[in-house]
């Protein structure tokens, strides 16, 4: 006769699921979607910038980049409720991607889906055998480059256009962007609207921890050369030293072979 079997040993057998279940699925999600949407982010950079850079640009080409932004808007939409769907923990998820549900619900936050970009400089620094600092400063210039970049584009997207805006096309953009993000300042050019204030706060915040950053990174460097060179000074004194102990040791071992030959 086969054993019975309760109702606890069956609860025993099942498998729970358990929230680091959870997380690996949301981490396998965003494997295999991180190529996709880095593509994704290029194509919405194109489209996002052209009707920026070319205000008279004909009729169609503004649709088709409108159409456009709006697909891969709905691209990263489905990606994040996908990665919610799978996430054991959907409060937990939406507490740490709050990022990402803002960069979704809200439209003047959709440039900052080009920093997706640097999930392939990610990808590449690991697939080689760079050292950290070379990484450093890989992901130091890229960030600058996105930052100056996706900053120019949105102040000039909000504030062109805008009466008592000193910043008129791209050109003023880029100058505003490079200015505020070095934290330098002029005052000659600066937001007036409410989207604008907003993306110069993000672009104050990510100026100053790339500049920090680079600080750290030259300042780590510098203290690198230094160690460097104090040992190098310590191998060439410790030589020196032992040079001179040989020669010591081979004056002592001659003397006492002519005081040998003196007492015979």
């Amino acid at each position: 006769m086969a054993p019975e079997t309760s109702s606890t040993d069956i609860l025993e057998r099942t498998p729970v699921a358990t929230a680091d279940d959870g997380d690996a699925r949301v981490e396998r999600w965003e494997s295999r979607a991180e190529w996709p949407l880095v593509g994704v982010a290029v194509v919405f950079l194109v489209a996002y910038a052209i009707p920026i850079a070319d205000p008279d640009a004909p009729p169609l080409v503004r649709t088709v980049c409108g159409w456009v932004v709006g697909l891969t808007w709905a691209a990263f939409a489905v990606d994040y409720v996908g990665r919610l769907l799978v996430a054991e923990d959907r409060m937990r998820f939406v507490r740490r991607n709050l990022l990402d549900l803002a960069v979704v619900l809200l439209p003047m936050l959709r440039p900052l889906r080009l920093l997706m970009l640097v999930t392939a400089i990610h990808k590449i620094n690991k697939a080689s055998a760079g050292r950290l600092r070379g990484q450093v400063v890989v992901y130091a210039a890229t960030g600058s480059v996105l930052l100056i970049l996706t900053g120019a584009l949105a102040i000039t997207q909000a504030e062109r256009d805008v009466p008592g805006s000193a910043i008129g096309n791209l050109g003023d953009g880029f100058w505003w962007a490079l200015v505020t993000m070095t934290t330098v300042g002029y005052g000659d050019m600066y937001p007036v609207t409410p989207s604008g204030r907003v993306i110069a706060v993000g672009v104050m915040v990510g100026g100053i921890a790339l500049l920090g950053v680079v600080t750290a990174t030259l300042a780590s460097w510098l203290v690198q050369k230094v160690d460097e060179t104090a040992e190098d000074q310590h191998t060439a004194t410790r030589g020196q030293v032992e040079a001179l102990a040989a020669e010591v040791r081979a004056l002592r071992a001659e003397l006492a072979a002519q005081n040998g030959q003196r007492g015979k």
